[in-house]
């Protein structure tokens, strides 16, 4: 399998999985600051432009809740409400607390004037603050679900590599400190800084 990605994006989540699960995939780096994503080539792989897609012998699949349940089902949790909360930590990532981030950068997407993108950048430390508060409420630690590593963990891990970059005071987040305190002791971690996957 490949695993197409960028440095310091949610593609991370889906990377830092393959280590823990022993998964065999090839990175595949795309430049960014060359606007790598918008090629034709990139196009054939992912139309959206976007990261992570990873290629199989089944075709190719986006989006990293759909990839990380397809890598890792056995880091779903047995339990019914168990497996729900895991999901439910997992689209409000997805939903909210990565669209907050890339208000910062990706204000084209919503808006066309200069202004507005400034205004949402502005509003990022706010919203990215306010999105803390409530994943600290929901963490019992040291991971997500508590002793158990899940695919909510990488993914959690990667948003939180962001908030210092988006104006965020971590010191008033005690469980998120933590949190990322035992993911950085992880080996899958360590290798994803080893490699420039994260920095």
């Amino acid at each position: 399998m490949q695993l197409y990605f960028a440095p310091n994006t949610i593609a991370l989540a889906s990377l830092i999985l393959c280590e823990e699960a022993g998964i065999d995939v090839t990175p595949i780096r795309l430049d960014f600051a060359n606007s790598e994503q918008t090629k034709p080539d990139y196009a054939k792989v992912n139309p959206k432009g976007r990261v992570p897609a990873l290629v199989t012998d089944q075709g190719i699949l986006t989006e990293t809740i759909a990839i990380l349940e397809y890598l890792a089902p056995d880091m779903v949790p047995a339990d019914p409400w168990d497996a729900a909360r895991m999901r439910e930590m997992m689209t409000y990532l997805a939903s909210t607390m990565h669209v907050n981030h890339a208000h910062k950068m990706r204000g084209h997407r919503w808006a066309d004037q200069d202004t507005s993108h400034a205004d949402m950048t502005a509003k990022v430390p706010e919203t990215m603050t306010a999105s803390c508060i409530y994943v600290e409420s929901k963490l019992s630690g040291p991971f997500v679900m508590g002793e158990t590593l899940t695919l909510a963990d990488p993914y959690l891990f990667t948003v939180c590599t962001w908030l210092e970059g988006d104006g965020v005071d971590v010191s008033a987040f005690p469980k998120i400190k933590a949190f990322r305190a035992a993911m950085e002791a992880r080996a899958s971690v360590k290798k994803a800084r080893a490699e420039g996957w994260v920095s």
